[in-house]
């Protein structure tokens, strides 16, 4: 199982947390070196989920006819110049096209490798090995810290390093990853997207408002606790480690779902996440930490959860159910990101962040029904 996994972990550390979430932490100098406002910071993190979706919404259909390994690779190849046109960027307009091209290796990485691991892993072997390839997206932003630390606003050189190590996986994934995977046919897998999105109306539901809701803390968190708290940039930087150790939990998903039941763990997770947002706007070093802790691990968890719920919804072509749950998340995510600057700029850090926290609620009340 580890020799699938491990490379596919890091394809998914690539396009999600190098090519799109690491925005969020190199937003306060990007902004600096470019002269972005709150909302245009807002509209170029959002433009990295509305490419995420866009690529979700075809990742079906090119999985179908291309198959899964290709476009896993297609996947990797987009995030590597993603990251080199972010690199690059001289103006807000070519940062929002960089980040347009890098949002797009996540939105077709995820549906491609579960649609790898239902085909390569056994069955008491496939919400493990889900959730451990999903978990990826914390072992990327583990290493986004670092490089803050060493290069510390070289936000350019720290985006072409990113890249080599696109480049590095890319080749993994090339070599390792089974390319002989099976096609499903296309007469048995033309879906009938209206019947697919109601067989899976509580999951995209449930992802479109938690989507909505952690938008807020994956693009504005660092610069809440640098500018509202004073946070030094290695302070901050260590509150973005935190964020990925916890999120490395999440590989733990499949056990723990087995072992408490997939409804119970989602009410569960989502509490803790939805405390871990009001837990910063708590002046308070400890407890900003605290909350970087339970955010990470928890919205690795409840995305490594959507996984599992999908597949057991789609067993054919869990490809699709990932697809959808993931495009609701990446809509979600779009819309509470460019939401939340111009909330940001209108009131306040604390207000937003607990209105975001609030916005979750709603999705306490949509049942986990797997059918």
């Amino acid at each position: 199982m580890w020799r699938i996994v491990f490379p596919a972990l890091g394809m998914i550390a690539v396009t999600y947390a190098l090519a799109r979430l690491s925005f969020g932490l190199f937003l306060p100098n990007i902004s600096d070196s470019l002269g972005l406002s709150e909302s245009e910071g807002g509209i170029v993190g959002s433009t990295a989920y509305v490419s995420y979706s866009l690529a979700l919404l075809i990742s079906s259909f090119l999985i179908e006819r291309a198959g899964q390994y290709k476009v896993n690779l297609i996947a990797g190849m987009t995030a590597v110049l993603g990251l080199l046109g972010i690199a690059a960027s001289q103006s807000f307009l070519h940062l929002v096209i960089s980040m347009l091209v890098a949002g797009l290796g996540s939105g077709l990485a995820s549906p491609a490798l579960s649609q790898m691991a239902q085909h390569t892993l056994s069955n008491k072997e496939l919400d493990q090995g889900n959730t451990w390839i999903n978990s990826g997206t914390s072992v990327g932003v583990i290493l986004t810290g670092p490089v803050v630390l060493l290069f510390t606003e070289h936000w350019r050189l720290s985006y072409y390093f990113f890249a080599f190590i696109a480049v590095i996986v890319w080749i993994w994934n090339y070599l390792v990853i089974p390319s002989d995977q099976d096609k499903k046919s296309s007469a048995r897998s033309q879906t009938k997207w209206l019947s697919a999105i109601n067989k899976a109306k509580f999951l995209i539901t449930a992802s479109l408002v938690i989507g909505i809701s952690s938008s807020i803390y994956w693009t504005f968190s660092r610069s809440f606790i640098t500018s509202e708290y004073g946070f030094t940039t290695n302070e901050s930087v260590v509150f973005w480690i935190i964020l990925g150790i916890a999120g490395i939990m999440g590989g733990f998903a499949g056990g723990f779902i087995q072992r408490l039941g997939l409804s119970r763990s989602y009410r569960l997770l989502l509490v803790v996440m939805l405390i871990s947002i009001l837990l910063l706007t708590v002046p308070n070093q400890v407890t900003v930490y605290i909350s970087a802790g339970l955010f990470g691990s928890t919205y690795i968890f409840l995305t490594g959860l959507f996984i599992v719920w999908a597949t057991r919804i789609f067993s054919i072509l869990p490809a699709l159910g990932v697809s959808l749950s993931f495009l609701a998340l990446g809509i979600g995510q779009s819309l509470g990101s460019l939401i939340a600057g111009s909330t940001i700029e209108m009131s306040s850090y604390p207000f937003s962040f607990t209105l975001f926290a609030g916005l979750g609620i709603i999705a306490l009340f949509i049942p986990a029904q797997q059918k």
